[in-house]
């Protein structure tokens, strides 16, 4: 620990990135999600804002951030949203404002979003965007565990079954693809991309004045 070389290199400053975490429903993406937050301090979950009433112990700017739907229109006339939706009525979306000035400053957000939320945040952000996708190790048993979860009925169970289908359709649209059939392997596999996505020489903005330092 007494080298100080070692120690600067290790503290350079980076960018930030954009994590994508995306399976169907039932291949383990809320678990995996869940698991890296709790073990990764540099990584956060990137908060969406929405027009929806805030639910009791819900905090503004922890869960969501809370806007008026007319402050969320002019949020999209400003072209302030990465992607946005609306669902039942609201409207949610990713605040690039915000996220920006974060990345800039070395901090990385964790997304558990769709394809279509996958899609519009890439074309938007290429350079900070790391998308991986999340599959189960097979149909029957992503059935068995939507089937395990006992509150929903069979059509529902069907309807989820599609929407599974129809989302795996699009895994050739990530940079990583991941099969959870152990989801302690899969979660140090997460770990391992988001590691080496770090390294990566484009987001160690602190390299240059430390090489410039090393060739004198």
């Amino acid at each position: 620990m007494g080298d100080t070389t070692h120690t600067a290199a290790d503290t350079l400053h980076r960018r930030g990135l954009m994590f994508i975490l995306s399976s169907p429903s039932g291949a383990g993406k809320t678990t995996l999600s869940r698991m890296l937050l709790a073990k990764d301090g540099e990584i956060k979950l990137s908060v969406s804002a929405t027009t929806r009433p805030p639910r009791p112990n819900e905090v503004d700017g922890v869960h969501y951030h809370f806007v008026s739907p007319e402050r969320f229109q002019q949020m999209i006339d400003e072209d302030d949203f990465y992607e946005w939706a609306e669902v039942f009525g609201h409207r949610y979306g990713t605040p690039k404002g915000i996220i920006r000035a974060a990345l800039k400053e070395g901090q990385d957000f964790l997304f558990d979003i769709d394809w279509q939320g996958t899609q519009q945040l890439y074309q938007k952000d290429q350079q900070d965007v790391v998308r991986v996708f999340i599959l189960p190790p097979s149909i029957d048993e992503l059935h068995r565990r939507l089937k395990g979860r006992a509150t929903d009925s069979a059509e529902v169970i069907n309807a989820r079954m599609e929407r599974a289908r129809a989302e795996i359709s699009h895994w050739d649209g990530y940079d990583y693809v991941i099969i959870n059939d152990d989801v302690n392997v899969c979660f140090e596999k997460v770990r391992a991309i988001l590691e080496a996505e770090r390294m990566k020489r484009a987001r160690q903005t602190g390299l240059i004045p430390f090489v410039r330092g090393l060739m004198g």
